[in-house]
């Protein structure tokens, strides 16, 4: 058995960032960006009023003084002249500064008559004007690499950009293996239970900006099995799940040699997720997760989130861990280190009764996996440890 470290530096040799693709901005949505974005125009590309009201001299703007209005400036359509002394322009959100004008007496300080207006006694300070390039200018750019939020988005067609450069998303072939496994919805046999792994699995790739192929289930048997790699053909990533043991019916380690794939590491001391390993197939990486439900979960996001993360050129780094501190105490650890489902509420950190890893109810109820090294002590309430979120 190797560490976890050791197996995640292992893993992070057999990936690398894929290449790239242009998409339309309006297809970009949680895509990484591989290159940077430039603006093409500065944003306001002109001086603009930020309230309703009326732009005048700013020198002028008196309490009680009268100017006459000369015309309007609207979004999309300002006003085509020069404002001299005296003389005000009718002005809304967003539209242009007139020229001469620096400041906007908002609406609620002045009194209207025909064509003149009176500036109330007590002034706003104002100016209310959004200077020309206040928020970017020609040339800021947005930096890669980046997760693409709706806010970037927003910004980047603000730069007058209708596509983005990103990297292409991981396809990830999902296999599950087992005579006891039956899709969901089917009548199992007395000795078989429901395919759950590639579901839960299939969302955490695609929530981390892979594409999951789930495959056929590939039963106990070398022929069924080597079809199954067939089919990954074109996938970027191999997952396969179960089958990885060493019993007489666990055969995805012997096939995988037998197509002659390179092995980098078998068995890692965790928990759950002890029978767990890597390799590459030709030029496609491939991770063997557990059988155990919870046990595929947990390696999925200790091993396979950070794996998706470095070929989508994120960087080749674990799962960032956070910390909190424990609502009660917890008994001494074993020689492997354990990823125990968990709850965090109001920054404590509660370990879950039940550990099993056959217990998908308990993961589903967790939002946290509760870090315990290597032969750790036990830890007393207040104790600080280290968690995944989930």
């Amino acid at each position: 058995m190797i560490p976890v470290t050791e197996a995640l530096a292992n893993l992070f040799s057999l990936v690398d960032p894929l290449d790239t693709e242009d998409v339309p901005l309006a297809q970009a949505a949680n895509r990484v960006l591989a290159s940077p974005v430039t603006a093409t125009r500065q944003q306001p590309p002109f001086a603009a009023s930020a309230m309703d009201g009326y732009a005048v001299n700013g020198v002028e703007a008196d309490p009680e003084a009268m100017f006459r209005v000369i015309g309007e400036s609207a979004a999309g359509h300002g006003f085509d002249g020069k404002i001299g002394a005296g003389q005000c322009v009718r002005i809304f959100t967003g539209a242009p500064m007139p020229e001469g004008a620096d400041r906007v007496i908002i609406q609620e300080d002045v009194t209207r008559k025909g064509d003149l207006i009176t500036l109330a006694r007590k002034l706003d300070k104002g100016p209310h004007v959004r200077p020309a390039g206040a928020d970017f200018a020609v040339g800021d750019q947005v930096e890669a690499p980046l997760v693409l939020t709706p806010a970037h988005l927003a910004l980047i067609a603000a730069m007058n950009a209708p596509k983005v450069t990103v990297r292409r998303k991981p396809v990830v072939a999902l296999m599950a293996t087992g005579d006891e496994l039956v899709m969901p919805g089917e009548d199992p046999g007395p000795d078989q239970i429901i395919s759950s792994n590639t579901f839960g699995l299939k969302a955490m790739i695609e929530e981390n900006g892979g594409e999951a192929r789930m495959l056929p289930i590939a039963r106990d048997n070398r022929d069924s099995l080597r079809m199954a790699f067939d089919l990954c053909e074109g996938a970027d990533l191999i997952v396969t799940i179960g089958g990885a043991s060493v019993g007489d019916h666990d055969l995805v380690g012997a096939v995988t040699e037998e197509l002659g794939m390179a092995r980098s590491f078998y068995k890692v001391a965790m928990r759950p997720g002890k029978p767990l390993m890597a390799g590459k197939l030709g030029e496609t990486p491939v991770i063997g997760l557990p059988g155990n439900p919870v046990s595929a979960m947990v390696c999925g996001h200790v091993f396979l989130v950070p794996a998706l993360r470095a070929m989508l050129g994120l960087g080749k780094s674990a799962a960032p861990r956070r910390t909190a501190a424990l609502a009660e105490p917890i008994a001494a650890n074993g020689p492997r280190e354990h990823y125990m489902r968990a709850m965090v509420t109001n920054g404590m950190i509660t370990a879950c009764n039940q550990q099993d890893s056959a217990l998908l109810s308990v993961l589903a109820g967790a939002n946290a996996l509760l870090i315990r090294p290597v032969s750790d002590d036990a830890q007393a309430a207040g104790s600080k440890m280290e968690y995944l979120p989930i």
